[in-house]
């Protein structure tokens, strides 16, 4: 075991794990270490063993931080609070199962194995080697005991010992494999003909007391829902920085700052171009010895360097600014006097002696060429400083405020109105989850109040009230009849066309030629995968659902298409080809392997969850 665990140590499942570990738990702080595994309330108890509520609420907020991370727009509004602390208790019940299970198998790290296994694991190593108070300190932020987090680790390997030699048993047996290639990569012949809406146009008609029955039977789908019409006010970093004044002494002195950024400098260079090979290195000291000796450097560039077109002028690149060359060659380039060669440079390109031949500077814009650029500028930085005292400033009066006259006043903000906002959203700003669901919530929509300020966007918040409220109503007839009439002409037209399909086929079936059947010729298709993409996915699935040919006889079927309605004639199957030596086969086969042995895992997780006595508090 002690083995195992040096071998595990450098992996994945220990990297995932105190990765886990750092930044998850370090949210805690330092009264988490304070009070052992005993006496503490509990959440659930399994099997006589308690999870307890701080373990219970130091994972719900591992779990909270991690689905906030996913979003693009981190908003704790969103969180669906009790499903998260449901979800993380019955996670915590089943690791407990596990842990228990783990012991009565009598898996277990002695003290010895842990302290090797921390030993080895780089997250507490100073130069390769164990540092205690790196170690020390690290378990401290995690809001973590020694202790504790030695219980930790040693529940958490033993588990992963019964996950993986229950996940790597999983087999398959090479003939499961071949039969599931065979099928996979079969083709089949058919033979197409589709029937198009325009044929069966003359059968389709839609009466007006069709119309009102549809009515009458899906009322339900024409309800418009709830809507609120909404006042808010908007706060963005590039509104405060339209009505940030920046004046003309300001203005100079941002000028005067930028002066040595905003005069562009070019720089001419040369080079001498080697191939980084196993001869690299001798070539390089044999030019430098050259170059140390009083040789020209152009004369060396054109016997040398490799870049040919450079090389017949003497390794001449002419003048360029930054952010033209490679990261690296710039970086020695723009360090050389002039005149001066740089020692050897690696690039992607091979390996550079960079000289500077000359500089060219240009003159700095005067003052009014810049002035609005510079004005903007300013204006932004010092819109930023403001931004976040504003922001606290109208979450503060929002929250006390009956309205938001009040705090638009007092803070110079404009209050706009948006109508027509559903549960689903609406326009922008209302295309927010987190907005919506706080415009809909109680204390808002019933009560008066206003929302809390939300982040709907980099730099950009949002308060909002309701200002009046419409419930679902039922839409008039009038106002859907022409929806429900082109939804009964579509559902009219597939029943027709299905019909037509079912004729042609019965006729078929019977001995008739195609052309018999009045619908068209037919289009054949050979030797067909199941990805063929030019009939499109459901004539495809059409006919691989179809029953293998037997003999000479052909199997008729058919699928509704976007052209229409697809009769297919399917004529022959074809097996498809396996190599067992092949990489498909392998790669089919470990991944069957691993998908039998992770079920295998699940379905014992499973057993031991339902055996398990669980009282929840």
């Amino acid at each position: 075991m002690l083995q195992d665990i040096r071998d595990n140590a450098q992996g994945t499942i220990a990297k995932v794990i105190i990765g886990l570990l750092i930044v998850s738990l370090s949210i805690w702080g330092m009264d988490a270490i304070v009070g052992g595994f005993s006496g503490e309330p509990e959440v659930a108890t399994v099997n006589g063993e308690d999870i307890t509520e701080r373990e219970f609420m130091r994972v719900v907020q591992m779990e909270s931080q991690r689905r906030l991370s996913e979003m693009d727009n981190p908003d704790p509004s969103m969180l669906d609070e009790d499903r998260v602390r449901s979800e993380v208790l019955e996670s915590l019940i089943q690791e407990k199962v596990m842990t228990q299970d783990a012991e009565e198998q009598g898996l277990e790290l002695s003290d010895q194995d842990i302290d090797s296994l921390i030993t080895q694991m780089p997250q507490f190593q100073v130069d390769g080697t164990f540092n205690r108070d790196r170690f020390v300190s690290a378990v401290r932020n995690m809001g973590m005991g020694v202790g504790e987090f030695r219980e930790t680790m040693r529940e958490q390997y033993v588990v992963n010992q019964i996950r993986a030699g229950i996940a790597q048993s999983g087999t398959v047996t090479d003939e499961n494999v071949a039969q599931l290639l065979r099928i996979q990569n079969q083709t089949r012949d058919f033979r197409v003909v589709t029937l198009s809406e325009d044929s069966v146009s003359d059968q389709v008609e839609v009466t007006e007391s069709e119309i009102e029955a549809y009515y009458q039977d899906n009322e339900d789908a024409f309800q418009q829902p709830e809507k609120v019409d909404a006042e808010y006010i908007a706060l963005s970093q590039e509104a405060l920085a339209d009505s940030t004044d920046v004046s003309d002494e300001e203005l100079r002195e941002y000028y005067e700052e930028r002066s040595s950024e905003l005069a562009s400098e070019e720089r001419r260079a040369a080079h001498i171009l080697i191939e980084d090979g196993e001869d690299a290195e001798e070539t390089m000291s044999t030019i430098q010895e050259r170059l140390a000796s009083g040789e020209d450097f152009s004369e060396l560039a054109e016997e040398f360097s490799v870049d040919t077109v450079s090389a017949e002028e003497g390794g001449d690149l002419g003048f360029a600014e930054r952010g033209v060359y490679d990261e690296a060659f710039e970086e020695a380039l723009f360090q050389l006097d002039k005149g001066e060669v740089s020692e050897p440079v690696s690039t992607s390109f091979g390996i550079h002696l960079i000289k500077l031949l000359d500089v060219q500077k240009a003159e700095v814009p005067p003052l009014e060429e810049l002035e609005d650029e510079l004005r903007r500028e300013l204006a932004r930085s010092k819109a930023s400083e403001r931004f976040a005292e504003v922001r606290s400033e109208l979450a503060d009066l929002a929250y006390a405020a009956d309205d938001l006259d009040g705090p638009a006043q007092e803070l110079g903000l404009e209050v706009r109105e948006k109508d027509g906002i559903t549960r689903e959203g609406g326009e922008a700003p209302f295309d927010h989850e987190g907005l919506v669901r706080q415009l809909f919530s109680e204390d808002v929509l019933r009560d008066g109040f206003n929302t809390e300020l939300i982040d709907v966007g980099d730099n950009m918040s949002v308060v909002a009230r309701v200002a009046q409220y419409q419930e679902a109503q039922q839409q008039p007839l009038e106002e859907v009849t022409d929806e429900i009439r082109d939804a009964l002409t579509r559902q009219k037209t597939r029943e027709a066309l299905a019909e037509r399909a079912e004729a042609v086929i019965a006729d078929l079936e019977s001995g008739k030629d195609i052309e018999e059947t009045g619908v068209g010729e037919w289009e054949s298709y050979d030797d067909q995968p199941r990805s063929n993409p030019i009939l499109g996915g459901a004539v495809m699935a059409g006919v691989f659902s179809l029953q293998r040919p037997e003999g000479d006889e052909e199997v008729y079927g058919s699928v509704m298409s976007d052209n229409g309605m697809a009769i297919i004639a399917l004529e022959a199957v074809n097996e498809g080809e396996v190599n067992r030596d092949g990489g498909e086969f392998n790669q089919l086969r470990n991944f069957l392997a691993q998908f039998e042995g992770q079920r295998e895992y699940r379905a014992y997780q499973q057993f031991l969850r339902d055996k398990a006595e669980v009282e929840r508090q």
